[in-house]
């Protein structure tokens, strides 16, 4: 299914398909996820789920530009994977629940990472939720979002 509508959607998903962050044309008029990602073809999925739900997305596929990019959009929600190049995502949840201009923005974790040390490290750190990608099924994530976001 989502093979199909990625065929189908490649002027949609524009930088995303050279592998690059997007930030560009982010406007407030519509709730902003920021989905933290290195895995190409679920961030691919995630895209467009969330796209056809209406929100703006955002994303990012190290964790040095996730930081750096949550500052200036101050998205609404933050879909963080835990392993990430240049700074993982523990790292990441720590800087963003340590600045007083993010700590409050809900940060849903979606990783590989299923044993319950990383869970409760997470949970430590300030996740609201955490997921393990081969557990999870996308409608169940998108929710959730949609509960944090009402």
């Amino acid at each position: 299914m989502v093979d199909d509508k990625l065929k189908t959607k490649r002027g949609l998903l524009g930088d995303i398909f050279g592998g690059k962050d997007m930030e560009s044309n982010i406007t407030r008029d519509k709730k902003i996820i920021f989905i933290v990602e290195d895995d190409e073809i679920l961030l691919r999925a995630l895209y467009i789920l969330f796209h056809e739900e209406n929100y703006t997305i955002a994303t990012a596929t190290d964790g040095e530009t996730a930081i750096n990019m949550a500052e200036r959009l101050k998205p609404d929600v933050v879909l963080l994977d835990l392993l990430l190049p240049k700074m993982d995502g523990f790292d990441v949840l720590k800087v963003l629940k340590a600045d007083p201009k993010l700590k409050s923005i809900p940060v849903i974790v979606l990783s590989n990472l299923g044993d319950a040390s990383s869970m409760e490290k997470a949970k430590k750190l300030g996740s609201d939720d955490y997921f393990v990608k081969a557990n999870t099924d996308l409608s169940v994530l998108s929710e959730k979002i949609k509960k944090i976001l009402i």
